[in-house]
């Protein structure tokens, strides 16, 4: 896949087109086919745009911060990026809403590892004190749970365990 930044020449709006290859646009646009969502308009050009380049295999993206972290490095990054992909102001924002909740849920209750399916089946069944706890699960084992009626919910961020935290 492709993606281009397109702009309408008639009111200077901007989106994203993904095309099969450079021919699949090139035949859009030949045929008119190509529409701004913005005003309708069918006289599309691609706008001037910095390259996308995959990283290297080798190259391995440098580790999401942590806990209090996260914070400041919001504080200090004027765009905030995913894979390298620069985000929508909006979308930045409601990432560190989902972050901030995430280390505020994780601050409240109890790191159990590999044992949170059958801390949670424990405390469901009244064999076990009740409390929050966060931890790993499969798809199958958090599917089970749910069939089970035992609530859970999956964290949008990776987790590191309390003994590989520095």
């Amino acid at each position: 896949m492709i993606v281009y930044d397109l702009e309408c020449r008639a009111g200077a709006h901007r989106f994203e087109g993904w095309f099969k290859s450079s021919d699949d646009y090139a035949r859009q646009q030949e045929r008119a086919l190509l529409a701004c969502p913005h005003c309708g308009s069918t006289a599309i050009d691609k706008a001037i745009q910095a390259p996308r380049l995959a990283r290297k295999g080798n190259q391995m993206p440098q580790a999401a911060p942590t806990g209090r972290d996260k914070a400041s490095v919001a504080a200090k990054s004027d765009t905030a990026a995913v894979a390298g992909v620069p985000l929508p102001p909006q979308a930045a924002e409601l990432m560190q809403a989902l972050a901030t909740m995430q280390a505020e849920a994780l601050r409240s209750s109890r790191y159990v590892g590999e044992s949170f399916v059958k801390d949670a089946r424990a405390m469901h069944y009244g064999e076990q004190e009740a409390e929050t706890i966060h931890g790993q699960a499969t798809v199958a084992e958090a599917k089970e749970l749910l069939e089970e009626g035992i609530g859970l919910m999956p964290l949008p961020f990776p987790v590191v365990s309390p003994e590989q935290a520095n």
